[in-house]
């Protein structure tokens, strides 16, 4: 499984799940349901994993929505390089010590939870792992490019270069011991660098509200915790939601108005989890 990282057209940009599988049938239910679905890229913007209660069930439904939709894509979250790298499943230097770090700084209890495997057990977590899980986490692409967008999920260093970050995140460095361009909270409150001419998307850091703000959106509502799932919509830039098992669908910046809730039906692409 190769996720794609060029995309054009129109954009439904998903913040950090965090294994809210409930959330995310809403959020995925509504993003069907807006103008030009079938020729909308769904783009993930990282952190499946952790904190939220239901892990596993979360990358079954993206798995089972990549199939159903094809113009889906994502990029690797801080949370799902921990992961990922603590199972083995991407090539990281014996003295990045990830294991050590998720195990300890993550909140990855409900990880474990959701696979019926005892926390800190790492080899039993990877045999309980589907095959096609481990696969797409270890093929998360740290970045995914559009003509007018990049989505990244920390953001990018202001003072370098976005040609040459880009140029990195495309590599996608596993000896570097804490990629910035995933880890790095501080860029959500940075401006993007100065010859960057696009909008950069990320996630990462947690927001009572979708942010828009100058070549800048941040969507993480969440952070795992507490919050509404939301997804932003490119070009439209508009924002759905998974408030109180209604979809939620306003401007997102400034709001002269808001648009009427609906229900959100399941569309039934999905298993009852």
């Amino acid at each position: 499984m190769n996720l794609v990282t060029e995309i054009t057209g129109p954009v439904a940009v998903i913040g950090d799940v965090h294994g809210q599988v409930e959330k995310l049938g809403i959020v995925l239910d509504a993003i069907q349901d807006a103008p030009d679905f079938e020729r909308r890229w769904v783009v993930f913007a990282g952190d499946f994993v952790d904190r939220g209660p239901d892990t596993r069930g979360c990358l079954d439904m993206v798995l089972e929505f990549l199939e159903y939709h094809p113009q889906t894509t994502a990029v690797a979250g801080n949370h799902d390089l921990a992961m990922a790298a603590s199972l083995g499943l991407v090539p990281t230097p014996e003295y990045s010590n990830w294991s050590g770090r998720w195990l300890d700084h993550y909140n990855a209890q409900a990880t474990f939870e959701s696979y019926g495997v005892e926390f800190g057990d790492l080899e039993g977590l990877r045999q309980a792992m589907p095959v096609e899980q481990q696969q797409f986490l270890a093929r998360l692409p740290w970045i995914v490019e559009h003509p007018q967008y990049l989505v990244v999920h920390a953001g990018l260093d202001p003072h370098t270069s976005c040609d040459m970050q880009v140029k990195i995140l495309r590599q996608k460095d596993f000896t570097l011991n804490r990629p910035q361009w995933l880890c790095e909270k501080n860029y959500a409150e940075q401006d993007v660098p100065e010859d960057c001419e696009k909008t950069v998307i990320s996630g990462h850091v947690w927001v009572p509200k979708v942010v828009m703000r100058r070549r800048k959106i941040l969507c993480d509502t969440t952070g795992g915790v507490e919050g509404h799932l939301s997804a932003v919509l490119l070009p439209e830039m508009q924002v759905l939601n998974s408030g109180g098992g209604r979809l939620s669908c306003q401007p997102a910046a400034p709001a002269a108005h808001q648009a009427a809730s609906a229900p959100a039906e399941s569309r039934g692409w999905w298993k009852i989890w």
